[in-house]
C-alpha cells in the first residue's frame, strides 16, 4: 500500500522549508495534512458506525470523528467533504441515538452541500434519511418522494445494494399505505438485487420485510 500523496507532499514541503529556506510552503503542506485528517476521521467515523449497527453498541468517538471531519472540510472550502461528513452526523444522531429531532438540520445541511457539489451519492444517502425519518413522523407522502428520488439516483449511480436498501423501505412505505402488490413487487426486485454476495447484509432486511409484511 503506497503512501497517500499529500502526505508524500508534506514531506517534500518540509525539505524544501528546512533545506531550502522555503517557509511559504508550510501553510500549503498543512492543508494536505488537513485533507488526510479529514479524511481519515470521517473513514474512522464510518467504521465505527458498521460496528455499531453489527455489535449495537455505541460509541461516542464515532460522533466526535464526524464532527471533526466535517470542520476540517468546512475550513479547507471543501464543500463535497463536508456535505458527507455532515450526513454523517445526522446518521449517529438518527440511527445510534434514536434523535430524529437532532438528525434532521444535519441532513438537511447535507443535502445542501452535497446538491451544491455535485455529489449525488451523498444526495442519495440524505434522501433516504430524510424518506425515514418522514415515514417515522407519518407523513407518507414525502417519505415516499425522497425514498424514490433516493432510489433513482442509486440507480443511476449503479450502487444496486442501495437500491435494494431502498426498495426495503418502499415495501414498508407500500405496505402502510395499504398498495399490497407494490409492497411485494418492491421485495422481488430487492430480492433480485441481493443475490451477490456483497448485498448479502441487504438480504436480511428483504427476508426480514418480507416476514413482517407476509409477502411472497
Amino acid at each position: 500500500m503506497t503512501m497517500d500523496a499529500r502526505i508524500e507532499k508534506a514531506q517534500l514541503r518540509y525539505e524544501q522549508a528546512v533545506f531550502g529556506g522555503r517557509a511559504d510552503v508550510l501553510s500549503a503542506a498543512d492543508r494536505d495534512l488537513d485533507a488526510v485528517e479529514a479524511d481519515l476521521a470521517l473513514a474512522r467515523g464510518r467504521v465505527a458506525h458498521a460496528r455499531f449497527l453489527e455489535q449495537r453498541v455505541p460509541d461516542e468517538r464515532e460522533l466526535e470523528l464526524f464532527e471533526r471531519a466535517a470542520g476540517l472540510y468546512r475550513a479547507l472550502g471543501d464543500t463535497r467533504g463536508e456535505g458527507e461528513a455532515r450526513f454523517w452526523i445526522g446518521a449517529f444522531h438518527q440511527v445510534v441515538r434514536d434523535d430524529t429531532a437532532t438528525a434532521l438540520p444535519a441532513f438537511e445541511h447535507a443535502l445542501a452541500l452535497a446538491t451544491a457539489a455535485g455529489d449525488r451519492l451523498t444526495v442519495s444517502y440524505a434522501r433516504r434519511h430524510l424518506g425515514i425519518a418522514a415515514h417515522l413522523s407519518g407523513r407518507l407522502d414525502e417519505a415516499r418522494t425522497h425514498l424514490e428520488e433516493s432510489t433513482r439516483l442509486r440507480r443511476e449511480l449503479g450502487f444496486l445494494p442501495g437500491v435494494a436498501a431502498n426498495l426495503v423501505g418502499l415495501a414498508h412505505l407500500a405496505a402502510r399505505q395499504g398498495r399490497p402488490d407494490d409492497a411485494a413487487a418492491h421485495l422481488r426486485e430487492a430480492a433480485d438485487l441481493t443475490d451477490a454476495p456483497a448485498a448479502r447484509g441487504v438480504r436480511r432486511w428483504v427476508n426480514q420485510a418480507r416476514a413482517e409484511l407476509a409477502t411472497e
